[in-house]
This record gives C-alpha cells, sequence and structure tokens, in this order.
C-alpha cells in the first residue's frame, strides 16, 4: 500500500491530525493591495504545519490551505472552495514543470462541508464544496513580512526576522557583513525580475500582484484569479475584480518595481543613508535586469544564439504581428518550433499550424519571415532540426489555460476527478507532444464558450 493511501497520511493532509512534534502557526503579514496600504493581513485560511528536509538536502515548509479560521481571518471563515482549490493544485505544479519557480502542492482533499461564497461580488451566495490543500514552499515569507513590520515600528523584529531569512534562504550573503540587508536585497531585485520575465514568457498573469502576494524568495505564491492567455494581448486581465487593469500582463513589470520599493521603504529602518541611496540605485537597475532576462528567453523560444542589434525588434515585431491578428501566444512559438524553414519561407502553413495561419494573415508577415529566417541563417553551425529540437523545448505545447481548468473543475462536482488526474498527468511534460493531450484538444483552438470565462479573486 502506497503511503498516500493510509490513513495516517490522509488525516495528516486534511488537517485532521498533526505529526507529533509539530506546533502549527500562523503567520503575520501586512500589504499594498491595488497601490494602497491596507496594514496587518496574515494568513486567514492557512497554517504553516512545519518543516522537513526530504532525501535531497532540500527544506520544505509544509502548509495548509482552507483549513480552518486563524487569528488573522478577520470577517472570513478560514475555509477554501473545491473550485479555487484544484486551480492552485494543478497551476503551481504546472508552473513547476514549466520551469518557473513556484511553491508546490502536494495533496488535494475535498471537504463534504458546503462553504458559502459570492463568486463573483454580485449579491449571489451560493453553497460550494470544500477542501484542504497541502501546499509547500522554501519559504512563505512575503514582502508584506517585512512590511509589516517597519509600519509598526518593530524594528529589531524586522531586523531577528531579515536575518533569520538571510541566514536559512541566502548562503551566498555574509551574515555578519554591514551590508547584508543590501545584499539581502540586490539579490530579491535580481530574483523578482527574473520570475516576471519568465511569467511573461509563457503567457502568465498572475493576477494579484499585492505586496502580500510576492515572495521575498522570488516563487511564485497564491494562485488565485491567475490566467495563461490565449491570443496575444497585452492588456489580457485574468481577474474580474481587477476593474482598472492595474494587474494586467503587460503591467506586471511595472508592478514588479513598484512592490520592490515598497520591500525597500520597508528595509530602510535597517539602512544607513549611504546604503539607503545605494538600495535606490540597485532599483533603478531594476528594468534593465528584466528586459536582459525578458531577451535571453524570448531569444530562446525563437531559436536564435548569440548577439544581434535587431533582436529585440525582431521580438517586438512578432508580437504585435500577434496582437494585430489575435493570434495564440502558446501555439504561435510552439507551431515556429515545428514548422521547417522550407515550409516558412514557402509560407507552406498546414491547418494543424493553426495558430501560425492566424499571424500569417498580416499583411506585414512575409517581412517578419524574411527578417527572422536571415537571422536564423546567421546562427552558427546549427542544422534546421537541431534548432526545431531547440526551440521544442523552450516552447510548451501544453498550458493550464482557463478553460481546460473549467472544464476539470465542473467535472468534481459530481466527484468525478478524472480530467484534474488528467491534466497533472499531462502538465508534467508540457513540451512533449502526447497522445491524450491531443485527443483531449488540449493543443487545439480554445473552444468559442473559453471567451466568456470569468475568475475572480472569490475563493
Amino acid at each position: 500500500m502506497s503511503v498516500t493511501e493510509t490513513e495516517e497520511f490522509i488525516q495528516f493532509v486534511s488537517g485532521a491530525r498533526i505529526l507529533p512534534g509539530s506546533v502549527p502557526l500562523t503567520h503575520r503579514y501586512g500589504g499594498h493591495q491595488f497601490g494602497v496600504w491596507v496594514g496587518q493581513l496574515g494568513d486567514g485560511r492557512a497554517h504553516l504545519l512545519g518543516a522537513y528536509t526530504n532525501r535531497h538536502g532540500t527544506r520544505w515548509e509544509l502548509q495548509l490551505k482552507g483549513s480552518g479560521k486563524t487569528p488573522y481571518s478577520r470577517d472570513g471563515d478560514g475555509r477554501a472552495v473545491l473550485r479555487s482549490s484544484v486551480r492552485e493544485f494543478l497551476c503551481s505544479e504546472a508552473l513547476n514543470y514549466l520551469g518557473i519557480p513556484t511553491s508546490r502542492a502536494v495533496s488535494l482533499v475535498v471537504s463534504n462541508d458546503d462553504v458559502k461564497r459570492d463568486q463573483f461580488y454580485n449579491g449571489s451566495v451560493e453553497n460550494e464544496k470544500g477542501a484542504i490543500v497541502l501546499r509547500v514552499a522554501k519559504s512563505w515569507f512575503r514582502f508584506g513580512s517585512l512590511e509589516i513590520l517597519a509600519h509598526s515600528g518593530e524594528t529589531e523584529l524586522l531586523r531577528k526576522l531579515v536575518d533569520f531569512i538571510i541566514k536559512q534562504h541566502f548562503p551566498l550573503i555574509n551574515a555578519t557583513n554591514s551590508n547584508r540587508y543590501l545584499e539581502f536585497f540586490s539579490q530579491v531585485v535580481i530574483d523578482t525580475s527574473n520570475l516576471i520575465a519568465h511569467w511573461m514568457s509563457v503567457g502568465f498573469a498572475h493576477g494579484v500582484c499585492n505586496t502580500d502576494n510576492f515572495s521575498v524568495l522570488s516563487v511564485t505564491l497564491d494562485y488565485g484569479p491567475f490566467g495563461f492567455m490565449d491570443f496575444y494581448d497585452p492588456n489580457f486581465v485574468p481577474n474580474t475584480s481587477d476593474d482598472e487593469g492595474r494587474y494586467k500582463i503587460g503591467n506586471q513589470v511595472n508592478v514588479g518595481r513598484y512592490n520592490l520599493n515598497k520591500l525597500m521603504k520597508a528595509l530602510n529602518p535597517l539602512l544607513d543613508l549611504k546604503q539607503q541611496l545605494l538600495a535606490e540605485q540597485i532599483l533603478k537597475g531594476y528594468p534593465g535586469l528584466y528586459q536582459t532576462k525578458f531577451m535571453e528567453l524570448f531569444k530562446a523560444k525563437l531559436g536564435l544564439f548569440g548577439y544581434n542589434n535587431n533582436d529585440e525588434y525582431l521580438i517586438t515585431y512578432l508580437l504585435k504581428l500577434m496582437e494585430d491578428t489575435r493570434a495564440d501566444f502558446t501555439m504561435t512559438f510552439r507551431q515556429l518550433s515545428e514548422i521547417t524553414k522550407q515550409q516558412l519561407a514557402a509560407h507552406s502553413i498546414s491547418e494543424d499550424h493553426w495558430a501560425l495561419q492566424d499571424v500569417a494573415r498580416h499583411t506585414n508577415f512575409s517581412h517578419w519571415v524574411n527578417l527572422y529566417l536571415s537571422r536564423l541563417n546567421r546562427n552558427i553551425v546549427d542544422s534546421d532540426e537541431a534548432r526545431r529540437t531547440r526551440m521544442e523545448s523552450a516552447n510548451p505545447r501544453y498550458i493550464l489555460r482557463n478553460w481546460m481548468a473549467e472544464s476539470a473543475i465542473k467535472k468534481t462536482a459530481g466527484n468525478d476527478f478524472s480530467e484534474v488526474h488528467l491534466l497533472q498527468k499531462i502538465l508534467r511534460h508540457p513540451f512533449s507532444k502526447q497522445t491524450e493531450a491531443e485527443e483531449a484538444r488540449y493543443s487545439s483552438r480554445p473552444p468559442p464558450w473559453a471567451r466568456e470565462l470569468r475568475i475572480s479573486c472569490s475563493s
């Protein structure tokens, strides 16, 4: 019998029993939400169970989400609904296998209790199935973990916490160096810029980039109204609650800088005047760091080697063509990975390459193709087969589209988790063509009803 089938394991991951020596905790933090400081927040429905080190020597902190009220629940019930729990479970695993830093999902337990939710905040309260997710991360500390201490004037506690974080998670920083807080901030700036560039490379919009949802370890946390773009649109907003589009996909890089500025201000009590000025200079380097990583990732998506002055133009040009034709983001890049240079030059694009067909309708597509092929020909010692293999490893064929998650969630209402299991299996190998995924049409044009999907913060 697998350990996951034992009664002890089931009781542990459902929150019914804690292991000997475990002292469950809930975490206090604050946050800037939609650009406004909202004061103290904290884990309103999450309990930290403890930490463990696996056989590879990696330390993970275990946390139950949806496990009941905490001192920070405020008016909430501390529960989570099945709908949002399935989304977090699947997406955290999807991002992991796409190579993007993230928390991980260990288990999903369905509750027999009904949870009342007003999903779209329109006064329509309904009973929904509850659920608990056991999730793990190297750390659950957020920007808001430091903000709340700075705002409350708890400077010594702030110092102790940052020292602990540095000692525990930043081994390359000398824990006794007087510039350790500056080095810590510099590393978070680098890692945050890299994380957001990775999000952009797969068309992922987090949906709620508040400072309390940004990790000091720069991993993706708190999956709520996220979304992967279908067609390319820099104004894509997955969260129906985001009326102003503050967290639209094209603004994530700017929001990252805003959040880092708030982190810098939270660290100011630990910095002398000179260090504060240096921190500001570090933050000014953020756009350049982001752009460098963005270019690195998108050049890989196009199979480009080396450096060329026109690479940024080539990438921007393609994105503009995709925006004008509402071409599918994921499959345009994937199908560029699958088509030969000869086929592309001859505009011999089959029906299987439906996303490329959409882009090819643009009057400037031929011009872009000529520029692209000319650039590819500058790749030294590179066969077309090697290019396609390389590009396929950088461009997923399968992502967790909202319609796919919604299809799986609807089945769970009848206790049918077959599609959840299928998606979990498929998303472990997002770059490899899989028969079951093709039969489920996971790489086909999204169905028309997908355009009407609405995702909210309610969970």
